[in-house]
């Protein structure tokens, strides 16, 4: 019955076609119309192009050629009207059926004729579907407000996605379509997707994108696809305040520009990173659904430029200048690509994406080897500075300062110093390793370059004392600096690579200096006080005194005055100083002055005091003022 109904209705194709004063071909065309309503139909024009008769295939070509032709030379949107979309595929489908049907059959002259004309018509098919591709993502790409990624700030409508896309990914956080009201916001929270396009036009992408790609077009599919959301990239990144920079024109940029460019790659890296390229991603897989190689191939292009942009800048910064104070914003670079190595890993998965994770790879070891030289230059930096001229009064020199307030900056990041010298430690000389102490030997490669700048410092500082002429005043320049050196390296995390044995080692110079001060100065003070055993009793007695007196008088005004203009930066270790000079000064003093006023006819001798104790104590609390300003504050 059914075969007898599908019988009838081919001949009455037949009628229809002779009524209308037509050859009898015409019928096969009047089919094929009626098989885009049932399926039936479609059943018996495969029967016929089973019989391989070319007269066949090249029907069918002139009825697709005709259905094809409207819509590939329409000077509107074929997706403007869903029925005319669905018409247009359904003809390519039959087309591209064809091709792979009667292609086995090639080697027949007229088929091989047929079958080009069908090449023909097929890629005038893909122009169009390519050209429609585009005005879908351009169109789409219109309703996504990129403002919202200007200067590092989101808004809440940045999601087309709908209730059901919230469902089926699991990647993130999705916004859907109900929260439209913008709301600015820092972006530090990176755990959700954009989806720059509505679903719909998703849907008519992916529709477009299968067609192209079972006929042999994918790789054009993935260009225009790519050239238009490549667009959309490198707009955000510049909405992210990032500045297209050649390695050449990052490089010329003064450095206090450079900083600031450095803290907006930051964060465009970031955005980049963990939401833009994530959502990319997203897009592709859903574009090109089903065609896991067109979609690793196009998201590839598509990112391929953004992310060279971001390597080459970072890139750049590593292999630019040395200069110790570069360091910090390098570190900033080094750690933010660290950082987001694993969504380099994560996103960039594929083949295709692999020499971009290499690259990136790459240069986070550059930025690495940078730190490690910034660190060289700084040794240089103290090695080369000259012991010309002295500090005034002995205080603080400025190279103390600035590597002590350097390395306690540093080591705020001390995790990721920590990798940089575990990962490149280049291996020292022995001369140098036994300027270390076995506690170095033992310790992490940070630890080993640390102590290592401390004891260039200190070999520095030591050249420096010996400009002074006078030995006290260069065991208060040494101690002063060992002062300031041991409290920056206290209570921090300088202080726990160095260790407690460093720290106490080091105090224990300072106070060594203390007294190696009072021995070179205070010392032939001392011995002019002292009782002169040979002369008691003895009619010279009054004499030796009154010499000795005098000689403390002339010994304590020189020091006196050489010293009152000497610093001590710290109050602590300044009061410490002059509490044990009144000690040790004092009582012997005192002592004198009591055999002196014993003295018979003390009277023709009292002239000769000119300090009372109490003058002498005063005296002594009037030193290391520093009234010379130029001995540096302490910062």
């Amino acid at each position: 019955m059914s075969e007898n109904g599908e019988e009838k209705l081919i001949a009455m194709a037949r009628q229809i076609a002779k009524n209308l004063g037509h050859n009898e071909n015409m019928a096969d065309d009047i089919l094929q119309i009626f098989s885009n309503f049932d399926g039936r139909f479609r059943e018996k024009l495969s029967e016929k192009l089973s019989d391989g008769d070319p007269r066949t295939l090249e029907q069918i070509l002139k009825s697709l050629d005709r259905q094809i032709s409207q819509y590939v030379t329409a000077d509107h949107p074929i997706w403007s009207d869903a029925a005319d979309a669905a018409a247009f595929l359904d003809a390519v489908d039959e087309l591209v059926d064809a091709v792979r049907d009667w292609t086995p059959m090639a080697s027949e002259k007229a088929v091989a004729a047929c079958l080009d004309r069908a090449d023909d018509l097929l890629q005038q098919s893909m122009f169009r579907l390519e050209t429609e591709f585009r005005t879908l993502i351009e169109r789409g790409g219109e309703s996504f407000d990129l403002t919202h990624f200007q200067n590092g700030e989101a808004t809440a409508n940045y999601s087309f996605g709908s209730e059901e896309d919230d469902e089926d990914d699991d990647g993130g956080e999705l916004i859907g379509e109900e929260q439209q009201i913008p709301v600015a916001h820092p972006i530090t929270d990176y755990d959700y997707i954009i989806d720059p396009l509505p679903s719909g036009t998703i849907n008519d992408l992916q529709e477009i994108a299968k067609r192209m790609v079972v006929a042999g077009y994918g790789k054009d599919c993935s260009h225009v696809y790519s050239s238009c959301r490549r667009e959309f990239l490198e707009e955000s990144l510049s909405r992210l305040g990032l500045q297209k920079l050649s390695m050449e024109e990052v490089q010329k940029t003064p450095w206090t520009d450079l900083e600031d460019e450095i803290d907006r790659w930051n964060k465009a890296a970031n955005v980049a990173l963990r939401i833009l390229f994530p959502s990319e991603r997203r897009l592709c897989d859903r574009v090109f659904l089903g065609f896991s190689s067109a979609a690793d191939l196009s998201f590839m292009e598509v990112c391929r430029g953004s992310t060279t942009q971001l390597l080459n800048f970072a890139d750049a910064v590593a292999i630019g200048s040395r200069a110790p104070e570069k360091l910090f914003k390098v570190l900033d670079v080094f750690e933010t690509l660290r950082d987001l190595m694993p969504e380099f890993e994560a996103v960039f998965s594929d083949q295709y994406c692999l020499f971009l994770r290499n690259e990136a790879n790459t240069i986070w070891k550059h930025l690495g080897e940078a730190i490690r030289g910034i660190f060289t230059e700084l040794e240089n930096l103290i090695r080369r500075d000259p012991a010309k001229v002295p500090v005034p009064g002995g205080g603080l020199h400025p190279i103390t300062r600035y590597v002590m307030n350097y390395l306690r900056a540093a080591c705020r990041s001390r995790q990721s110093l920590e990798q940089v010298f575990e990962e490149g430690m280049a291996p020292r000389s022995g001369n140098d390793y036994r300027r270390l102490d076995d506690r170095s030997m033992n310790s992490s490669s940070l630890s080993v370059q640390i102590e290592w700048i401390m004891n260039l410092l200190e070999s520095n500082l030591e050249s420096k004392s010996k400009i002074y002429r006078d030995p006290a005043l260069c065991s208060v320049f040494m101690m002063n600096n060992g002062r300031y050196i041991v409290q920056k390296v206290q209570d921090n995390e300088l202080g726990s690579l160095l260790g407690d044995d460093w720290i106490r080692k080091h105090t224990a110079k300072v106070r060594l200096f203390q007294v190696n001060y009072q021995r070179s100065s205070w010392n032939k003070v001392l011995g002019a006080l002292k009782q002169d055993h040979s002369a008691v009793g003895s009619n010279g007695a009054p004499r030796a005194m009154k010499e000795k007196l005098k000689l403390f008088n002339m010994y304590f005004d020189e020091i006196w005055k050489a010293q009152s203009t000497w610093v001590i930066f710290d109050e602590q270790l300044r009061e410490e100083m002059k509490i044990s000079l009144v000690k040790n000064l004092s009582l012997p003093y005192q002592s004198f002055l009591g055999r002196f006023q014993n003295l018979p006819d003390i009277g023709r001798h009292e002239k000769h005091i000119k300090y009372s104790v109490e003058d002498l104590e005063a005296r002594i609390y009037e030193l290391f003022q520093g009234r010379v300003g130029s001995a540096g504050a302490r910062k």
